[in-house]
């Protein structure tokens, strides 16, 4: 493994869960546990249906998406597992997905684009293959541009 790592993670962006039917979710999260909603974001190509909370205040909030599948019998299965994915802010996405590529991990296809909160990012794929053996090891993991106010807030804290 290379020492040169030219990239930060700053901190967790965001946790993903998922189920049939976004209604207990939103129960519990939105109503329990008061957490605002914030926003929400539909992809027939995502094949989700995604309400976005936000738990937390400032630069280190941390997105809580609760995702319910548009069709249940496609792929992606939003659903499955429930805890469907974590989001790390990094510092250089575009340096983190190269040097992580150039040290043999396997990212889903898509590459790097716009997500759900208008950041751009990119997925880790649970699962390693013969060509590219590392992997999330068994967590899709979202790795997510930091804007600049966290990266700011992030190097102030240090």
């Amino acid at each position: 493994m290379s020492d040169a790592r030219p990239f930060r993670v700053l901190g967790l962006q965001q946790i993903a869960l998922g189920a049939l039917d976004k209604g207990g979710l939103s129960q519990l999260w939105g109503g329990l546990f008061g957490l605002p909603k914030v926003g929400d974001f539909k992809s027939e190509r995502e094949n989700v249906d995604e309400d976005i909370h936000m738990l937390g205040k400032g630069p280190f909030q941390v997105e809580v998406d609760l995702m319910a599948p548009l069709d249940a019998d496609q792929k992606p299965a939003v659903h499955k597992p429930a805890l469907n994915h974590i989001g790390l802010w990094v510092d250089d996405l575009e340096a983190c997905v190269a040097w992580l590529d150039g040290e043999g991990m396997r990212f889903t296809p898509g590459g790097i684009r716009k997500g759900a909160s208008g950041h751009d990012v990119c997925f880790l794929h649970p699962k390693g293959n013969d060509e590219k053996p590392l992997s999330g090891q068994g967590v899709l993991i979202e790795l997510v541009q930091a804007p600049a106010e966290v990266i700011a807030a992030y190097d102030a804290a240090s």
